[in-house]
Order: structure tokens, then C-alpha cells, then sequence
């Protein structure tokens, strides 16, 4: 800007704020950050925390997740010589703190937000059930934070008189396989069979049914699938691939399995429902299960074979106190001696009270 000697002394210090304004402008298009979240949930001890510190390149020892704990993740940006950053949460408890999912599924972070389930293979009687309440409890708030986030818009956009960038979920390309017979998840979407090192003990019937039925969900949801294990270094750099593929947008590669006889490796969109097949059933008449559609079709196949717990099992869990996971000897000694000393007490004051019926 050519300063004039008629420009006033506040004239000259708006324009140098103005000037200052630009090239913050300008350097942040030149230097911008690269922020994205990833949100981990998954089976209880199912090996998040393990997979996410292996993920990270983190050299710590893995504790139980307490109710719902963040972390994060830099790496050089091939664009700038910035650090990009991804922002990582992980829900603990399984099934029991999914209430807490509203959290991290916030307005600020719905634009780059990807979702990783983690499934412990090793408990099959667990799974579905698992995965269709966290499915459903992250679909949900996603939902919710979209609607939420686009009035918002629309509001600042209209005060604004400006058109601002609309905010949807993610729509697939027109020649996805199946696009038409799918439900694809709101945000990307990754499915780890966790525990593969286990997984691979059972017999060859239940890992195809286990097998056939995760490609089914993941291709249903538009997501990517992988088996993993931490004690395989092969299995745990692929699953690294996928891992920065979503936090960090980087190429997820062209490793690529489909055998229930190997470690599932199946990027999204590179699956269909011809290649998966029918729901693998032997002594089952189709017609007797009177499915409504082919999730029910697929979930009622596969609690056939792993049926889920029951409801009272489940609440059960839901006790801190009595969940293994997070025992303390001396503490659950003196818990337990408590707990006798009140059933005591209250045996004692039935008595009482009997007694003093009786002689009424």
C-alpha cells in the first residue's frame, strides 16, 4: 500500500492492521494444519488401546480405557511444513458408556470425523450385538450434530448474505458396488477384527460364518475391513495403513484379502454382494426365519450359531464394582466384608421385627 502524506495516523494504522489481516490470510492458505478425528469404540478389552498406541507409534504400555479418554497424533504434511494433526478418542466400556459418544461427535469436529470399530473375534457370542447398539448409538448423534450443525449454517450463512460450503454426510461415487442396496455409514468408516491370533483356532465353519458376516456389514455400511492381531507385525502394518488412511489421509495401499481362510483385508468399495454370497447356513431353511430384510436375515443366521447374552448378563457388567477389569484387591476384600456385615444387619433387623409382630 503507497502511504500518502495526507493519510492520518489512524488511517495508517488501519491499513497496517488490514495489511496484517491479508498475509495472515494468505500464509494460513499457504501453511494450513490439517486437522482430522478419529472416534474408536468397540468390544470391551477388546485391544483399541493396543491397536491405537501401535497406530501412533507410541512406545507405552496400554492401560484400561476409563470411561472415555482422548489423545493425538502429528505427522510431517507433504503440503506444508506444518505437522497434520488428528485427534483420537476411545470409548471404553463396551456397550455400557455408549451414552458418552455425544462427546467427541460434536458440530466442530463432524466435517472430518471417521469412526473405528474394533471387534474382539475371539468373543463371536459378543459381536453382533456390540456392533449394532455402537452402530446405531454413533449413527445416531452423527445425525443429530448434521442436523444441528446445518441450521447453524444456514443462519450464519443468511446473516452473512454469503453461500457457505454445505455440510452433508458423505455420498458414494455413482458406480459403487450395490449402491442402490446399501446404508452406507454417515461418516468413513473402518470395522478391525481384533484378536485374529485367537480367531484363528476355531474351527473353519465358525470363522466363515464370523467372516462372511463382517463382509456383509462392512460392505452394507460402506466401511473397510481388517483382521488384525498385535503379536503380528504383517497384520499390524496393514492395519497402520488403514489407520493413517483416515487420520491422516494418506493411500491405505493395495494389500487386499477376501479367503475366511487368511486375515480379512477389504478396502470400502472394493466388496459386493455377489462375491460375499448368501448368509452361510446348512441345517436352516431361509423361509422359517422370516427375515424383514437382509440385516435381519444375517443377524438371525448368525445368532443361530453365536447366540448373544442374555439381558441380565449384561446389566450385570454394568457394575464397575464387579467388573474385573478394574479390581483392586485390598479394596474388594474390604468391599466384600462389608457387604456380609450388611446382609448380616439385615437379617438381623428381619428377625427383629418378626419378633416384635409375634408379640403384638
Amino acid at each position: 500500500m503507497v502511504k500518502k502524506s495526507t493519510d492520518t495516523l489512524w488511517e495508517l494504522a488501519a491499513a497496517e492492521v488490514q495489511n496484517r489481516e491479508n498475509d495472515a490470510e494468505e500464509g494460513h492458505g499457504r501453511e494450513a494444519v490439517c486437522e482430522r478425528t478419529v472416534f474408536l469404540m468397540g468390544s470391551k478389552a477388546g485391544g483399541k488401546t493396543s491397536i491405537l498406541l501401535r497406530c501412533l507409534e507410541r512406545d507405552e504400555t496400554p492401560k484400561p480405557t476409563l470411561a472415555l479418554e482422548y489423545t493425538f497424533g502429528r505427522r510431517s504434511s507433504a503440503h506444508s511444513t506444518l505437522k497434520d494433526v488428528t485427534h483420537t478418542w476411545e470409548l471404553g466400556g463396551g456397550t455400557s458408556l455408549s451414552d458418552l459418544i455425544q462427546i467427541p461427535i460434536t458440530p466442530l469436529s463432524i466435517r472430518s470425523l471417521s469412526v473405528v470399530l474394533v471387534l474382539d473375534l475371539s468373543m463371536p457370542n459378543d459381536l453382533w450385538e456390540t456392533m449394532e447398539k455402537l452402530l446405531h448409538s454413533a449413527q445416531s448423534q452423527i445425525e443429530k450434530v448434521f442436523s444441528q450443525a446445518q441450521k447453524a449454517q444456514k443462519y450464519e450463512a443468511g446473516a452473512k448474505q454469503q453461500k457457505a460450503a454445505p455440510l452433508a454426510a458423505r455420498v458414494l461415487p455413482k458406480d459403487y458396488p450395490d449402491r442402490e442396496l446399501i446404508s452406507p455409514f454417515p461418516v468413513p468408516l473402518l470395522i478391525i477384527g481384533s484378536k485374529y491370533d485367537l480367531f484363528q483356532d476355531f474351527d473353519s465353519d465358525r470363522r466363515k460364518v464370523i467372516s462372511k458376516t463382517l463382509r456383509f456389514l462392512a460392505h452394507y455400511y460402506a466401511a473397510s475391513l481388517i483382521f488384525t492381531s498385535i503379536k503380528s507385525e504383517s497384520l499390524m502394518s496393514k492395519t497402520k495403513r488403514f489407520f493413517a488412511h483416515l487420520a491422516f489421509g494418506l493411500d491405505v495401499g493395495k494389500s487386499v484379502s477376501f479367503d475366511s481362510g487368511k486375515p480379512l483385508i477389504i478396502s470400502a468399495g472394493s466388496d459386493s454382494f455377489s462375491e460375499i454370497g448368501a448368509p452361510p447356513m446348512t441345517h436352516v431353511d431361509i423361509a422359517s426365519l422370516n427375515a424383514k430384510n437382509p440385516m435381519d436375515l444375517w443377524k438371525k443366521v448368525y445368532e443361530r450359531v453365536f447366540p448373544s447374552k442374555s439381558y441380565s448378563e449384561q446389566r450385570a457388567l454394568k457394575d464397575p464394582a464387579k467388573d474385573p477389569q478394574y479390581s483392586e484387591p485390598q479394596i474388594d476384600a474390604m468391599r466384600a466384608q462389608k457387604d456380609q456385615e450388611l446382609e448380616q444387619y439385615k437379617r438381623n433387623a428381619a428377625k427383629s421385627w418378626r419378633e416384635l409382630e409375634l408379640g403384638k
